[in-house]
């Protein structure tokens, strides 16, 4: 949690996980390549966001509910990631790979949006942090909890 929690307080340095979350970022491009040029652009933060959010459902699924605290946790970092590129979206000032084409300026000018970049990333930043809080909550919640439950398993 502390990671998070870091990662939250210093979201525009370098972190541990921001390498994995730029390969599936640019993962998310090709993925939704067919669907044409603006849903690929979007597509890398599309991507960062199912991507992370799979792993919510998989260990919800299976009743993993510390597990998926972690998962919750690393969607928050990644829509804390996509609200610094949103912020950049006027200035361009990040540094880009695979590309000329800055993802959110693109995507705000093609929406009429491109005024609203810093209250629009602003608000998701928020999001993530609201979602990383949630995540400390349930993890807490699981690790107190798995004190009291016991999973049975009907004998034959």
């Amino acid at each position: 949690m502390t990671y998070f929690i870091y990662s939250a307080i210093t979201y525009t340095k370098w972190h541990f996980l921001d390498g994995v979350d730029l390969l599936i970022h640019e993962a998310g491009h090709i993925v939704f390549m067919p669907f044409g040029e603006f849903i690929s652009i979007a597509g890398g933060s599309i991507l960062q966001i199912l991507m992370t959010s799979a792993f919510v459902i998989y260990f919800l699924k299976k009743d993993e509910l510390y597990s998926s605290s972690f998962a919750m946790f690393w969607v928050g970092q990644n829509l804390i990631n996509i609200s610094v590129y949103m912020k950049d979206a006027i200035e361009m000032k990040l540094p880009l790979i695979g590309g000329e084409i800055h993802d959110w300026n693109f995507i705000f000018t093609h929406l009429n949006l491109l005024s609203s970049s810093k209250l629009l990333g602003s608000l998701t930043y928020f999001l993530g942090f609201i979602i990383i809080v949630l995540a400390g909550i349930v993890g807490f919640y699981a690790v107190k909890d798995s004190g009291r439950t016991v999973k049975t398993h009907p004998t034959w």
